[in-house]
């Protein structure tokens, strides 16, 4: 017996959880905040529907929180067993799990003392002695190393290039396996190495984040030039939203290599986010999932400013000089970003640029769909600074990189029946998608194996949708 269900990022994409269950054993791959729109984050108050206690192990893709962040409330709720993951992982969730319990903890004693929640008084989600309790579970793995997390249950781990510590997780059990893709990175990206071949499996759990999309073909460097000499000629300050973890050290690389080649201004650039700073320190010491040389992490140290403490963030504010701000959160739905916000949005000199996925219900989302006024901290901020997006620098395969992973690169248009370059699995479940997304994703697929002439099952599950693989 194996039933896999889908408690997560199954019509939307957060809230990452895959329920993998047999007669022997229970494991739960991924484990994943909802983010975005009010009716996902109010589903993170509730009790999973599987016996947590009765969990044999927890496995992780990437650190990210949704796909990560619901940790803390597993254990809390009695969940005391082993939680598997790469070592880059690990890494980036001792910084990432405390940092999400104390913004959890800053919301609530913000929206008791401003009073502008529905409940009183309002509670964190999980607290940062909670999430740090969780740190202990964790264990540590190298790609390629085979472990066992459950009795009957083989899994490995491979490169996904998504971000550092990323990966595909292969499970192989007596009569079937199934792989799990988590988040797949671009083949192209500047920073990190690009993603192995997809694990050889009877079953496939598939993201597709950007199943419906191509990320434009335009060179991510120009697009950046052009933004900051246009902010620098009108003397105003860029602002840039970005995920601590990957985006940031993304940005924080191609500033460096436009001010040394004399493209842009030595405007002056700060990182502005201690779980950024700390994110990059970690992926200065990870040079496995790196493509960067040794002189270009140090071009990237010399050329950055670490806003570390409370005092340097508010500095920024409190100046009039020119200035790039590279700070978290990406999707603006929390962190030190939100006070920068509040001071530049309002000034039409200054700009915004959007430079990752923005889910629905974000208020990056809102920015990005020409919102005039932005909600923070209970009062409403005008918006006059220019607001642009450039979606080259996404750390997301699109959809034709998606296909060229799972099935090898080739021109679509001159398929034919064959054999296939690597064995394609049986069954292809299309998740972790706005509902659009994913079922242009599931269409694409289908396309290509027919065109083959292969017999390959693919599906879109619902939320809580369960599903015999043996």
């Amino acid at each position: 017996m194996l039933k896999l269900s889908f408690l997560g990022a199954a019509e939307t994409v957060t809230g990452s959880k895959y329920h993998v269950e047999t007669e022997d054993a229970q494991l739960l791959i991924d484990c994943g905040l909802f983010q975005g729109i009010k009716r996902l984050r109010m589903r993170n108050w509730d009790d999973p529907p599987i016996s947590v206690r009765q969990l044999n192990a927890v496995i992780l893709t990437h650190a990210h929180i949704d796909h990560s962040g619901y940790l803390p409330r597993l254990h809390k709720m009695g969940f005391k067993g082993k939680v598997y993951c790469t070592a880059g992982t690990r890494d980036l969730l001792q910084i990432l799990l405390p940092d999400a319990g104390y913004l959890q903890e800053e919301e609530a004693r913000h929206a008791n003392r401003s009073g502008y929640s529905k409940h009183e008084p309002a509670e964190p989600l999980f607290t940062r002695d909670e999430a740090e309790a969780c740190l202990r579970q964790l264990v540590p793995l190298e790609y390629g190393r085979a472990f066992q997390p459950a009795p009957g249950v083989t899994a490995t781990f491979s490169r996904a290039g998504h971000i550092l510590g990323s990966a595909c997780l292969k499970l192989e059990l007596a009569k079937t396996s199934v792989g799990f893709s988590g988040d797949v990175g671009r083949p192209v990206d500047p920073i990190l190495l690009p993603p192995e071949p997809p694990p050889d499996v009877d079953n496939l759990v598939i993201e597709s984040t950007y199943g419906d999309r191509r990320h434009p073909a335009d060179n991510s460097l120009d697009d950046l030039c052009k933004v900051v000499n246009h902010v620098a000629d009108k003397k105003g300050t860029l602002v840039i939203p970005a995920f601590a973890v990957g985006r940031a050290q993304h940005l924080l690389h191609l500033l460096t290599e436009l001010q040394g080649s004399g493209r842009i201004p030595a405007l002056p650039i700060y990182l502005d986010s201690p779980m950024a700073i700390d994110a990059t320190r970690i992926f200065f010491e990870h040079p496995e999932d790196s493509r960067l040389s040794a002189a270009q992490c140090e071009a990237m140290r010399r050329t950055t400013m670490f806003s570390q403490t409370p005092e340097d963030s508010m500095a920024l504010d409190a100046s009039t000089e020119p200035a790039i701000i590279v700070s978290a959160s990406g999707m603006a739905t929390g962190g030190r970003v939100l006070h920068h916000l509040r001071r530049f949005l309002p000034d039409d000199r200054s700009c915004v640029l959007l430079v990752g996925y923005q889910a629905m219900g974000t208020r990056g989302r809102q920015l990005l769909e020409g919102s005039d006024e932005l909600k923070i901290h209970g009062q409403y901020v005008p918006v006059r600074a220019q607001v642009t997006y450039i979606q080259s620098l996404s750390a997301h395969a699109d959809y034709r990189e998606l296909l060229d992973w799972l099935f090898g690169p080739h021109d679509a248009a001159q398929a034919s029946p064959g054999t296939p370059s690597r064995r394609l699995p049986r069954r292809i479940f299309v998740t972790h998608g706005e509902p659009a997304a994913a079922d242009s994703m599931r269409r694409r697929i289908t396309e290509e194996c027919a065109a083959r002439g292969w017999q390959t099952s693919v599906t879109v599950p619902t939320d809580g949708e369960h599903h015999d693989l043996a």
